[in-house]
């Protein structure tokens, strides 16, 4: 199977991505991690305002064969929460780069977008 691998986006290890907007950071879980989880069932988001630490966990994925956590790939201040994946969970799995978004970032250090995997590398690593 080939998974979706934006270029426009840098990947953790752990299959999160990363794609700049603007000033924010907008970050979701890949193709390969929704084909994984399964049906998301269950989307739970920090809050507008927490900060977070690169590579810590900001949240939790239910689906219907897993709960999985979900890491930072960069560190910063949460500035938006996609709501609407309280009420359609699925949006994870049917658009994960696009309505499946999950949140938005004012990230503290620049560097921490260079140091992640390029579409390239995190594509050989799901191969």
């Amino acid at each position: 199977m080939r998974y979706e691998v934006p270029d426009d986006c840098r990947y953790l290890e752990t299959h999160e991505w990363a794609r700049r907007d603007g000033d924010a950071v907008r970050v979701g879980i890949t193709d390969f991690a929704q084909d994984e989880l399964g049906d998301v069932v269950f989307v739970e988001l920090p809050a507008v305002g927490d900060e977070l630490d690169r590579e810590a966990e900001f949240g939790v994925v239910e689906s219907i064969k897993a709960v999985s956590e979900v890491y930072a790939p960069v560190s910063g201040e949460v500035t938006a929460v996609n709501e609407a994946l309280f009420e359609e969970p699925e949006l994870v799995n049917e658009a994960p780069f696009g309505d499946g978004w999950m949140l938005e970032v004012d990230p503290a250090d620049e560097a921490d977008l260079d140091a992640l995997l390029s579409p390239e590398e995190y594509e050989s690593r799901i191969a």
